[in-house]
């Protein structure tokens, strides 16, 4: 099983983002994480498309960007334009959810359902083989520094199981309160992508923290 590391850009600094891009673009991390929160959908803000055009004119690798928005389906083809290589959107959040997922695709980037800790596995049965990737949120989406849910465990199991039998090239990333102490754990059970911020950009040296997740 491949092993994704997804370093969260709303851990670095962004009084020096263009060093700590380059932090990342030199070690062993797979893509740029970035979180967009417009204050409706969770209660906080984040950046916009400014901030993403910026990100991916220093990146070197991939944009995977997670949209914590209502109504995002308004922005597909902006967050194309922007760099987005992946984009995930809430399942709690699109009232159409296969249109929306076809609309990414065709737009020309990797599709991928976020699942908030409530939202039970059993609604990805009918559009999982439509998706690239699963976002299992192990924290309640919107500020960093979060506790890692443990229920998140189980989750992760059942939708492994689930992409055995209906999905098996499915990415399943997680996001939230993952560090050193869970990570291997995580890909035990199933989980390909892991999504770290405070684990990497708070370390003493980020580019081996991202060396250790990327061992795990």
């Amino acid at each position: 099983m491949e092993k994704i590391v997804a370093p969260s850009l709303l851990s670095a600094n962004f009084g020096q983002l263009n060093v700590d891009i380059e932090m990342v673009n030199r070690s062993q991390a797979d893509w740029f994480h970035c979180d967009i929160m417009d204050g409706l959908f969770v209660p906080n803000l984040s950046y916009g498309f400014p901030i993403i055009e910026q990100i991916k004119r220093l990146a070197k690798k991939p944009l995977d960007v997670h949209l914590m928005i209502v109504d995002p389906d308004r922005y597909l083809e902006r967050f194309k334009e922007s760099g987005a290589d992946i984009l995930t959107v809430h399942i709690e959040a699109c009232t159409h959810l296969h249109r929306t997922i076809q609309k990414i695709k065709a737009l020309g980037m990797k599709a991928g359902i976020a699942l908030n800790p409530h939202t039970a596995i059993s609604q990805l049965e009918d559009i999982i083989i439509d998706a690239d990737m699963v976002l299992i949120m192990s924290v309640n989406p919107g500020f960093g520094g979060q506790k890692f849910i443990e229920n998140s465990y189980e989750k992760i199991s059942r939708l492994r199981e689930m992409a055995e039998r209906k999905h098996h090239n499915l990415i399943i990333e997680v996001d939230g309160g993952v560090d050193f102490a869970n990570a291997a754990k995580l890909r035990s059970i199933g989980a390909n992508a892991l999504v770290a911020g405070n684990a990497i950009f708070k370390a003493q040296n980020p580019e081996e923290a991202i060396a250790m997740l990327k061992m795990s």
